[in-house]
């Protein structure tokens, strides 16, 4: 009930019912094709590529006090007659950042394979420098990370292998089939 200005009281009726929607079909659901056999087999080649070199990494971790001990006396070869504390914390700081380097660059491949398998053209040619920078950052943290011994061949091994996975994963997905399937994935090339 509304009050008119004139002391009149007057109903206001219910509003009238909407229209129905003009095209009232649902929206189509894109297909999501499967991934061809060469793509899934460049996954699993990452994916254990991966694996090897996250082993190699739990390993050093779990050996830490080890490895710490060995780097705290090539740190003191280095740098002698420097005090104990900053041998030390040299040392630490050594072995962290390798590990470090080499889980983020691990990390860093995973985000761009996932773009791939999202059918991100770019992400193949990004997995490249990640790849040689992976290669790169080896060799530098395998001074410190390698431990001496049949310890230190399991890890030369380990990560030999884990770089051989993965280049042979990065070379499937620059066969043709892998790039038709990409290229097909849309505008977001």
């Amino acid at each position: 009930m509304a009050f008119q200005p004139r002391g009149e009281e007057r109903h206001r009726s219910a509003p009238p019912p909407r229209p129905g929607l003009s095209y009232s079909t649902p929206p189509p659901i894109p297909a999501i094709p499967p991934l061809p056999r060469v793509v899934r087999t460049a996954r699993s080649l990452w994916l254990f590529s991966f694996a090897a070199g996250l082993a190699v990494l739990l390993g050093s971790f779990v050996a830490r006090d080890s490895n710490l001990q060995r780097l705290r006396g090539l740190v003191a070869e280095m740098a002698a007659g420097r005090d104990a504390a900053s041998v030390s914390t040299t040392a630490e700081i050594v072995f962290w950042g390798s590990i470090s380097a080499l889980l983020a660059v691990t990390l860093l491949e995973a985000v761009a394979l996932a773009a791939v398998l999202g059918r991100r053209n770019w992400a193949r040619w990004t997995l490249l420098p990640l790849l040689a920078s992976h290669v790169l950052i080896l060799v530098l943290a395998s001074a410190f990370l390698v431990p001496a011994g049949a310890a230190g061949s399991y890890v030369v091994m380990l990560w030999g292998a884990g770089l051989l996975l993965a280049l042979a994963g990065l070379a499937l997905l620059f066969l043709p089939s892998a790039g038709v399937w990409l290229k097909r994935g849309g505008s977001r090339t």
